[in-house]
């Protein structure tokens, strides 16, 4: 089995290429050894490869960056999604694909489901919904999986940099009226690791997009606290006294209840994943 995995060196990219290699052959590949805006040498690289899996877990991530950068997250998370699709529908591979909670404008007030109409507030948000929308529209054997609040240990995220801070402040002030899914990018590889053991095995009818994320929900705030115990003082902030170029949804947890039903698989609940990842 051969496994093409752009964005190697992401955070979910990095966990996939340690699961998936295990049983497959992975040849893993990053900027910049790769441009993901140049969407034919991408294309090349999927041609020459000619894998069985195609997975793409690069993404123009810089949300705030994004607002005055529209013309590169447009090329990299509308565009290229949809022309890589089409071109491992081609070979008949496999295509998975990552998506974002940031797709909806959090006024739903309860969790997100697949069904439910999105309404991207950002930048970020309207071009990563553009390139679901592409990936669904050349069909195929396709995999979307919505994730949210990604973290691990390493790369860029909301847990390195509240332990950045609990070792420089006593305390802290961290938004409160946002809520979400923390997802540790370890939980989110196992989970597509397992899909794929299952689609490879027969379930040829279930390539659709399904969200990805770990059981239960809490604030920014929450989260923090969740992660630094009692090192600092975590206090809870409104989001109009932390602004930011780009809009986020104030509410954005995914129901992953189709997930589920159709594979069997469940992520752990978030505060057990987080020990989890602190412990590895």
């Amino acid at each position: 089995m051969k496994i093409l995995l752009l964005g190697h060196d992401g955070q979910i990219g990095w966990e996939l290429s340690h699961r998936l290699s295990v049983n497959a052959s992975v040849r893993g590949l990053s900027y910049p050894d790769i441009d993901y805006s140049r969407i034919d040498d991408v294309l090349k690289v999927v041609r020459d490869e000619a894998p069985d899996i195609v997975i793409n877990a690069a993404a123009y991530t810089a949300v705030d960056k994004a607002e005055d950068d529209a013309g590169l997250a447009q090329s990299i998370n509308a565009e290229a999604p949809g022309r890589i699709a089409e071109e491992a529908k081609k070979l008949g591979a496999v295509f998975v694909h990552y998506s974002t909670d940031f797709v909806f404008d959090g006024n739903k007030g309860t969790a997100y489901t697949e069904e439910d109409v999105p309404n991207p507030l950002s930048v970020y948000g309207k071009t990563k919904l553009a390139g679901d929308e592409a990936v669904l529209a050349v069909g195929g054997r396709s995999l979307i999986f919505r994730v949210s609040w990604i973290y691990g240990l390493r790369g860029s995220n909301f847990l390195l940099t509240m332990r950045r801070l609990a070792g420089e402040r006593d305390e802290l002030g961290v938004v409160d009226d946002q809520v979400g899914c923390p997802t540790w990018c370890g939980s989110v590889a196992e989970g597509t690791a397992a899909v794929l053991d299952k689609v490879l095995a027969g379930d040829e009818d279930h390539f659709e997009l399904y969200n990805m994320v770990c059981n239960g929900e809490t604030s920014w705030c929450g989260f923090a606290k969740e992660i630094l115990g009692d090192s600092v003082i975590v206090n809870p902030i409104a989001t109009e006294e932390y602004p930011t170029p780009a809009v986020r949804p104030a509410y954005s947890g995914l129901d992953c209840s189709k997930l589920k039903e159709t594979f069997g698989i469940e992520l752990p609940d978030w505060r057990e994943a987080l020990q989890e990842c602190i412990n590895s």
